[in-house]
Formats: structure tokens, sequence, C-alpha cells
């Protein structure tokens, strides 16, 4: 007989010890896998532009169906991209598309609701058995704290007497010990358990709030068709608002004077339909702009009629509010929300006289939350020319810099992360079509300091006085001065950048010299950055000198920019 039946009834007994034995863990009950609400057609390919989509849907239709629903389609979709193929067994007629709002067609469920659902009943499972754990742990303590009352009279005893051997009693005390012990733990446990389910709900609840306030509609389109076997069916439309952003990783090994490029993309959308296991390609075309570039318009020419009298000035009316400013106006009083922003992309970049595409080899899942997905492209090797970079006037301090010509293909511009020599240093631009028709070093990307390069620039040696016989003019003579010290071990390529004044007005004359003579006046097709370019020896010196003169009237203001 079980030592503790003396002080409570056996099943008790049993269900306090069952519920205290495994205390081990905690685990999920099983779940059944739910039924896809859409599961007559599902997202087979999707095609991604940027700030649209194409997406494909696929169905099975039944010999001898005469028409089939594609339904819980997003309703950011354009109807009018709507077009329906089938296998050459399917003969297709009409279709039309119908838009409902989602909380009137439960088959169209946000998934949302089933993980919830499913959370919320492991949290009350968790709950109910924690307050069975607690209500046996209160009658064991009344129990072990009670020492046991007499039969009523008139009734026989029929419990069996205590035993009070010591022995016997040691064990009842190390039976309830260790079944408060088990309890605890498993108490403990549960309510660990509780706060992991409640932290993966919260989520989810917030994610159901803000789709609730956006009052999401869905679309169904129906097909007529004709088919004497079962057959593939295939619908595509546009969707709004999904995009992707190229993004890039470069590697460079100074020793070797090379560069990886590694092509990324960020894709993100929030349709209203998740992308699950689809063929998935990105493009560089813009189905959303204009097909056709504007036409020139008719130049007249005609005399301008008299200026008619002034009239009286009358009482200024109320401006109307711009139209900006009426749409929130009208949102605020409609009570309604502004919907979230997507990520915003840029688009700009893209502007390229064809498309180029890239397809993604793996199946991809992009989810419907926005949540950007991060894709690998392919990467590319190129060889570079290493430069020192200074401009001594705006920081006393040299950059290590790579020009890179374009590699093959369409690179769209994006940005970067930046490598050298495997450390992180910082991120960047990479932007082929920036660089100027009469650059001969493509584009450039700078990976950090030269910390073995050592600028000094002397502070602006400025002298103005008056010339002309009668002193009706201002010059002004300024000169600048730049020490390069490198502590390389190896040759570098140098390259000083330094702003000379141009004049912008017939009655401002400028003059300038330079020691040594440049290599260019206008660097990067920008009129006057000049530069000195050049080799210098391990553990070289350097320097450079820019004298300028300016002379102008002295009744004109004169207006600086730089």
């Amino acid at each position: 007989m079980n030592r503790l039946s003396f002080f409570w009834p056996r099943p008790l007994a049993v269900a306090l010890f069952s519920a205290t034995a495994c205390h081990s863990g905690y685990t999920a009950p099983t779940t059944a896998p739910t039924a896809d609400t859409n599961a007559a057609s599902h997202i087979a390919k999707v095609t991604v532009y940027p700030g649209s989509a194409t997406v494909e849907r696929v169905a099975r239709v039944a010999s001898g169906a005469r028409s089939f629903t594609f339904t819980c389609l997003p309703a950011s979709l354009d109807s009018a991209s709507l077009q329906v193929q089938a296998d050459a067994v399917v003969r297709i007629g009409e279709f039309h598309v119908d838009t409902k709002d989602r909380d009137v067609t439960p088959e169209c469920a946000s998934p949302l609701e089933g993980q919830i659902r499913t959370l919320e009943d492991q949290i009350a499972q968790v709950k109910a058995e924690m307050e069975a754990l607690q209500l046996a742990q209160r009658y064991l303590g009344n129990v072990a704290g009670t020492p046991p009352s007499a039969p009523a009279e008139g009734k026989p005893d029929t419990r069996m007497a205590p035993t009070t051997s010591a022995t016997q009693v040691t064990a009842t005390a190390e039976a309830l010990r260790q079944s408060a012990q088990n309890a605890g733990q498993r108490t403990h446990q549960l309510a660990r358990r509780q706060q992991a389910l409640d932290l993966a709900l919260k989520p989810l609840l917030a994610e159901q709030g803000r789709i609730a306030s956006l009052r999401a509609q869905v679309v169904s389109v129906t097909v007529n068709l004709a088919t004497a076997q079962e057959a593939e069916l295939r619908l595509s439309y546009q969707v709004r608002g999904p995009g992707w952003q190229p993004s890039y990783r470069a590697t460079l090994q100074a020793d070797k004077a090379t560069v990886q490029l590694e092509r990324l993309a960020l894709v993100a959308q929030a349709s209203g339909e998740d992308w699950n296991h689809v063929q998935l390609t990105l493009s560089t075309g813009q189905p959303g702009r204009s097909t056709q570039g504007r036409l020139p318009r008719p130049w007249t020419l005609d005399v301008a009629p008299p200026p008619r009298p002034a009239m009286s000035a009358a009482p200024m009316m109320a401006m109307a509010p711009a139209p900006a400013m009426r749409d929130s106006m009208a949102l605020k009083h409609s009570g309604g929300s502004t919907p979230e922003a997507m990520p915003r992309f840029d688009v700009s970049v893209f502007d390229k006289g064809f498309a180029t595409e890239f397809a993604v080899p793996q199946r991809i899942t992009v989810p419907s939350s926005g949540q950007r997905v991060t894709l690998a492209l392919g990467s590319h090797q190129t060889n570079a020319q290493l430069v020192t970079r200074i401009a001594p006037a705006e920081e006393e301090a040299a950059y290590l810099v790579a020009q890179l010509q374009p590699p093959p293909g369409v690179w769209p511009a994006g940005p970067v992360g930046l490598y050298r020599d495997g450390a992180f240093v910082g991120t960047g631009r990479l932007d082929f079509a920036a660089a100027t028709a009469d650059s001969t070093q493509g584009s450039s990307l700078s990976f950090g300091r030269d910390e073995l390069v050592r600028v000094r620039a002397t502070a602006p040696e400025d002298m103005t006085g008056s010339t002309g016989l009668t002193g009706s003019r201002t010059e002004r003579r300024t000169r600048r001065s730049y020490h390069i010290d490198s502590r390389h071990s190896t040759p570098i390529a140098l390259q000083v950048l330094h702003a000379a004044p141009i004049s912008r007005h017939e009655k401002i004359e400028v003059e300038s010299h330079y020691q040594p003579a440049p290599s260019s006046h206008t660097w990067n097709g920008q009129n006057g950055t000049i530069v000195w370019q050049q080799p210098l020896a391990a553990g070289a010196s350097a320097s450079f000198n820019a004298e300028h003169t300016i002379r102008y009237h002295k009744e004109l203001e004169l207006l600086e920019h730089h």
C-alpha cells in the first residue's frame, strides 16, 4: 500500500504523482497542419520590378469543368493586367472580377488566425495544468500539516492506524518532500513555457491589428472554360507595392589590387498574400512608367494685348488648402488611419533603355509582412587601380581608393558594404553610371583611411590690396601649401585634390599658379577641381603649392561659394 494513502485518497495521490513526474520539459501538443485556405490554386512564379510585381497562379481544373474561381487574391492587383492561359485542351471564355471585404469571406481568413488560435489553446492548457498543480500543492500542504481527526460518533474507524515507527515516518516525510519538489519544478517550467508562448503571441496580435485597421479586401476572378480532361490553368496579374533594391558587397585585396563584387538584392512586399516557395525573378524594367516619350508642342508667336487698368484690391480670400493638406484633413475627419508605408526603393537608378532579369535559382519565400529578404545573385572579380586620395584643404587625411571599370552586364546603383583585406571598413555606394564620359578610371570605391600617409596643410596666406591708377580695383592673393609624407614600404599612387576659384562674371579676374603643374584642371569633369597625380616612392615626401590672385572693382560685392 502507498505510504501516502494514510493522508489522502489514492486517486488524488496518483494524479499528483503523474503531474509532477514529468518535470524535464514541456512538449507542445502536436497539431495537424491547417489546410490551405486557397488550396485550389497556388503561386508558382513572381517577377519583381521596382515598385510592382507580376504574380502567376496555377490551378488544376477537373475534366468537364465549366468554370473555375481564383479566390483570395489581393486587392492591390491591377485588373487591367489580368491574363488567363491554359493547356491546349482547355477552351477559355470570359472572366469577371469580384471584390469583397475579407471579413465576409471566411475562406480567405488570414493564416495568422490559425496561428493565434493554436497559441491561445496552448496557453490555456498551460494555465489549466498550473492551476491543477497549485490545487494539489494546497491539498498536500493542508493534509501534511493537519493531524488525523477522530471518527464520527457511532461510526467505526475504517482508517488504517498510523504507523509510528521512525522508519515509516522518515519514508513518509521523504515522499512528501519529493512530491513538493517535483510540483515546484513543474510549476516553474510551466511559467517559463507560458512566458515563451506570450512572447510568440504578441507580434501575431500586433500584425492582426495592423491588417484589421486597413480593412483589407480580397478579389476573386471567375473564368468560364470548357475542358474534356484534367488540365492546368494559369492566371497572372500585376500588384502594386512590392519591390527590390540592389545591394553589393565589395572585398578589396590590397596586395593583389583586386576587388570581389558580390551582387545582392533586398526584396520586400506587403501585397496581402505570402509568396511561399515560388520561382522568383528580379527585373530592372518598370511596367508602371510611361510607355511613350513627351512630344514637342507647337511654338506660336503673337502680340501681347494691352495691359488692363488696375483694379481695386479685393478682399483677400482664404486660400484653399493644398491637395496634400486636403487629403490629410479628409482623412482626419473620416477617422481613418494612414496605411503603413512600404520600404522605399531608389527606383530612379533603373532608368535603362532595356530590362535585365535576374532569375533566382532556388525557390524563395517572401512573407507579406514587409520583411526584407536578402538574395545572393552571384559575384564578379575585377582588377582595380589603387590610389591614395587626399583633399588636404578639406581634411588632413589620406584615403585608399579603388578605381574600377564597369564589369560586363547591368549593375544598377545601390549601397555597398566595403571590406579591406577581410575586415569591414564601412559602407558606400556603387554607381557605375555616375562616372563621367571623360573619366578613364571608371567608378571609385573608398576603402577607408590610409594611416601610413601623413598629411599637413599650412594655414592659408591671404593678402588684400588696391590696384589701378586711382586704386579703384581690389586685389586679393591667397596661397595654400600641402606636404605629404609616406611611411609605406612600397611605392603608392598619390592623388591630391584642390579647389581653384572660378570666375562667373566678366568683371572678376582670376589668375592661378601651381607648383608643380597639376595633372588636370577638370578632375572627374568638374571645372575648377585640379588634381596632382604622381607616384610616391616608399618613405618619400612631396609638397604642393597653389597661389590664386583675384581682382575685381571695389564697387562690386563679391559672392563666394566653396
